[in-house]
């Protein structure tokens, strides 16, 4: 390119390009067939002996182009390149992604293979704006070569590659960085998640993973034993203000990891360690209570997920532990529980009341109404028996009435329902 001729000019011209569309625009330029054989295989065949062409004005030689009536500028702007130097056809033709991947069009078709090259590099170095990706979606693939270069930052990537960069996601999710980088760690968080996620396309980690799952269950021990310091210094310690927004990114992320090592069926040593912990965490937030309940609440959607790993069996913990998980967590439920609806009903503004969604309550109260009914009959009567003494408004929340009902029915039954078993059980001995 950087010609000595110029476009247009037409003492110096000894061919015409005619450029159309079936939309009935038509304009012709006066080129030289030096630079347009030169630069593009398209017009060196058309102009080779071998192929038949018409003549015009003054002997001229004519080609004609026919595009798509959204390339018409793009195809006279790519003759226009093949007169000038790289350096300014670059600064003088590209105004963004969209006239560029036009050009693009325009060289393939023409097959100059410089100015598609340039066209091509051009894409592959700059930042695309989600409609222009789609547009590039859909002409680059059609674009022969040069797709590869364009749509690098699309292609698959190797398995190694994805190992690295989701442990090195898991670390950042569960690493309790400070205030500052919080929306950092959430992303970390939803993109891990979205990773899992089978929607339109195969998930990018698969559940099965091991290695993803061990190094999963690693973060979620470190991330569970600063948890447990921060308790210890609040339960050893009058606690500093700041001390709620700490908690409340701890109990945030102790959800999140919850939810997580529950789609890798890997809860067990999570939700064991919880409970051994119950009665300092509860202890620790209420020396860190406010008006806002907004610590307590995050506190109840990581109860909420604990207690529906133990009341549907998706951890299996002996029978002490379960109730000893309820006689810690069901008063402390119901106490909140009490707060959330007196404030609802008194129409408070604080949007603390609201972080708790009404399923979660009721996936809950259905999570303790499950762990009661699988205790022995001496341990469901002991917190029924509580129940009932609890009197209004704590009976209400949760309602155990269908344990109770259970129970009732389960004991009255009990020797004739067992009576056989107990016949040959004495036969046994």
């Amino acid at each position: 390119m950087n010609s000595p001729y110029k476009m247009g000019d037409r003492a110096t011209s000894d061919v015409v390009v005619r450029i159309r569309t079936e939309d009935g625009r038509d304009d012709r330029f006066y080129c030289h067939s030096r630079v347009l054989i030169d630069n593009s295989k398209y017009f060196a065949d058309r102009l080779s002996d071998d192929w038949p062409t018409c003549q015009i004005l003054d002997s001229r030689y004519c080609v004609e182009v026919f595009c798509d009536e959204l390339d018409f500028d793009h195809h006279i702007n790519t003759l226009r390149i093949l007169y000038e130097s790289m350096e300014i056809a670059f600064s003088e033709a590209f105004h963004g992604v969209r006239n560029a991947l036009g050009i693009l069009r325009a060289a393939t078709h023409l097959e100059c293979r410089d100015v598609a090259r340039m066209c091509a590099d051009y894409l592959e170095a700059v930042p695309w704006e989600e409609a222009e990706e789609e547009e590039i979606l859909k002409t680059v693939p059609s674009l022969g070569s040069f797709s590869e270069v364009v749509l690098a930052r699309m292609q698959p990537v190797d398995p190694a590659s994805v190992h690295n960069m989701f442990v090195s996601t898991i670390r950042f999710a569960m690493s309790s960085p400070p205030p500052s980088m919080q929306d950092a760690k959430i992303s970390a968080q939803e993109q891990f998640e979205y990773m899992l996620t089978e929607d339109d396309d195969a998930p990018l980690l698969m559940v099965e993973d091991d290695m993803i799952k061990r190094e999963l269950m690693e973060c979620a021990k470190d991330l569970f034993l600063r948890f447990e310091n921060l308790v210890e210094s609040i339960s050893e310690t009058l606690p500093e203000v700041d001390l709620h927004v700490v908690m409340e990114h701890y109990l945030s992320d102790l959800s999140w990891a919850c939810q997580i090592l529950g789609k890798f069926e890997a809860m067990k040593d999570f939700i064991r360690g919880w409970v051994g912990v119950s009665d300092d965490v509860v202890e620790a937030v209420e020396r860190l209570h406010s008006d806002s309940l907004e610590t307590e609440l995050k506190l109840i959607e990581v109860v909420a997920k604990v207690l529906e790993a133990i009341g549907y069996g998706h951890v299996i913990l002996p029978a002490p532990e379960r109730l000893l998980a309820l006689k810690v967590w069901l008063p402390f439920v119901r106490k909140i529980k009490v707060q959330v609806e007196y404030l609802d009903h008194e129409q408070d503004s604080s949007p603390a009341v609201k972080l708790v969604d009404v399923e979660v309550w009721q996936g809950l109260e259905a999570s303790i109404i499950a762990i009661v009914l699988a205790l022995p009959s001496s341990d469901q009567a002991e917190v029924l028996a509580e129940w009932l003494k609890s009197g209004e408004p704590e009976i209400r929340y949760p309602d155990l009435t269908e344990a109770f009902e259970m129970w009732c029915y389960r004991s009255k039954v009990a020797r004739r329902r067992l009576g056989s078993l107990a016949g040959m059980n004495s036969l046994t001995k």
